[in-house]
């Protein structure tokens, strides 16, 4: 008689595909009360998600599916996270997609598909997996940015981030092609082993899968030269959809480059970091730079994202435990950033002022000082200004960097640091030294000021103990 294989490390995807099902139904025959059905379940789903996958925490690695499927300390951190970003997110907006006329049934719905392609994709110990999560994660997307469809602006980005991210699917494939064709294996431990044991100048088909797996990862995490899609989306897509877009993705992005580059590919290492830096350094120059001349104030985030990349990649730049530990706490927390500086931009537009451009928050302090600490908080972490938590993220890539004899890119990733504060302070003149346009103080949903302040309390509290958070992310490696 054979032995059933085991679940139980897949239950928390097994669970969410079912309630993901099961709420789509209910959502539909719930009538005018949908929206809120859709979003209290939704929420609830994430909670019970993460339980169940908090419980896996610190058990032994296992491999199931045929080693299609892996559950391991980094795949738990990484989901809590998401889960987190993603429940976050959705307090945010519960309020503000009527105003907007966005049907937020379809946007919670599409919102918790896109987590469960997160999760498949965290956990993949295949190329297969890594593929079918990335897809499963990504079609979501791009209808969520398209929801108003009578904005010519929305469906323009919506269209552009599918073009773009099609592209980078099928460059990201067709390097996993490459890498199947010389280890003729999908399976990411005998990809790694392999590697290991054959000479590279054996073996150029590998360095040319590499590149375009490089290039693919740069398109997914929107980092120089690949780029241009970054910005046009930002503004183009909801505030709604991009406090989203610009969290949980990014941190499931970062999971398709641990499972690909550290884990399949460490034998590469030496090529693959040096791509790395260039991609790193390019993005904190034209980040940085195009972000100082940005009059909208989503386009200057969207080039900050890119600079933010940039900086995020030292970490794994290093390749040391301790620089992908720093590459993840970088990128937890930028992504706890995001959702405060658009939180905060949502809550504007839910009282009624719609905040494109910088000066749109003139005077904010004298209407809402509470909202504008947060924003200042946030502003100054992105910043890397102490005691926020963006000064302990940036500090613990250039540490890294600076333990592998990298000091000269350490030195030129705190130039660009100092380059790109100017930006994020003028935010902070324009709240609290300029007079404000409509004195009319700003109002918004209890439900969001409570979240804004644990928002901003958060990048206070972790840049003040940062440690074991730090440690926590260094000890998954």
């Amino acid at each position: 008689m054979t032995q059933l294989p085991t679940i139980t490390p897949a239950l928390p995807e097994i669970f969410v595909t079912i309630a993901a099902c099961a709420i789509l139904l209910i959502g539909v025959f719930s009538g005018k009360r949908a929206a809120l059905v859709t979003y209290l379940l939704v929420q609830l789903t994430l909670i019970i998600a993460a339980v169940l996958t908090f419980q896996q925490f610190n058990q032994p690695k296992e491999i199931i599916f045929h080693g299609m499927f892996v559950m391991d300390n980094l795949a738990v951190v990484m989901k809590l996270f998401i889960y987190a970003c993603t429940f976050m997110a959705f307090v945010y907006t519960r309020a503000y997609l009527p105003t907007i006329k966005v049907p937020g049934s379809e946007y919670y719905i599409l919102g918790l598909f896109s987590v469960l392609g997160m999760m498949v994709l965290v956990s993949a110990h295949s190329f297969i997996t890594l593929f079918l999560g990335l897809e499963l994660f990504s079609l979501p997307l791009y209808a969520m940015i398209g929801l108003r469809r009578d904005d010519t602006l929305c469906t323009e980005a919506a269209v552009k981030y599918f073009i773009v991210g099609s592209l980078a699917s099928g460059i990201l494939l067709y390097g996993l092609s490459m890498l199947y064709g010389a280890a003729k294996s999908v399976d990411i431990s005998v990809v790694a082993q392999y590697v290991m044991q054959t000479p590279i100048t054996d073996q150029l088909i590998l360095v040319f899968g590499l590149v375009f797996v490089v290039v693919g990862l740069a398109f997914k995490l929107g980092s120089v030269p690949f780029h241009m899609w970054v910005p046009d989306v930002y503004e183009g897509a909801p505030s709604s959809v991009i406090l989203f877009l610009g969290t949980a993705p990014k941190i499931a992005a970062l999971a398709l480059v641990f499972r690909l580059l550290t884990e399949a590919l460490p034998g590469l290492g030496a090529y693959w970091q040096e791509m790395l830096i260039v991609v790193a350094v390019l993005s904190m120059a034209v980040g940085n730079l195009a972000a100082i001349v940005q009059t909208n104030i989503k386009r200057m985030l969207a080039y900050s994202s890119i600079a933010h990349m940039g900086y995020m990649m030292l970490g794994l730049v290093a390749l040391t435990p301790v620089g992908y530990g720093a590459a993840l706490f970088y990128m937890v927390t930028y992504a706890l950033m995001t959702l405060a500086a658009f939180g905060v931009i949502v809550m504007m537009d839910y009282a009624g002022y719609r905040t494109d451009h910088i000066d749109d928050l003139r005077g904010l302090n004298s209407r809402n000082p509470w909202m504008a600490l947060m924003m200042l908080f946030t502003m100054f972490s992105l910043a890397g200004i102490p005691p926020l938590v963006g000064f302990m993220a940036k500090l613990a890539v250039l540490d890294a960097l600076i333990h592998v004899g990298l000091v000269w890119l350490a030195a030129l990733a705190l130039l660009f640091a100092i380059i790109g504060a100017y930006y994020y302070i003028r935010v902070v003149k324009v709240m609290y030294f300029e007079a404000p346009l409509d004195a009319t103080p700003v109002r918004c949903s209890k439900d969001m000021q409570v979240m804004l302040s644990v928002n901003g309390c958060v990048l206070l509290i972790l840049g003040i103990v940062p440690g074991f958070l730090f440690t926590l992310f260094q000890e998954v490696f």
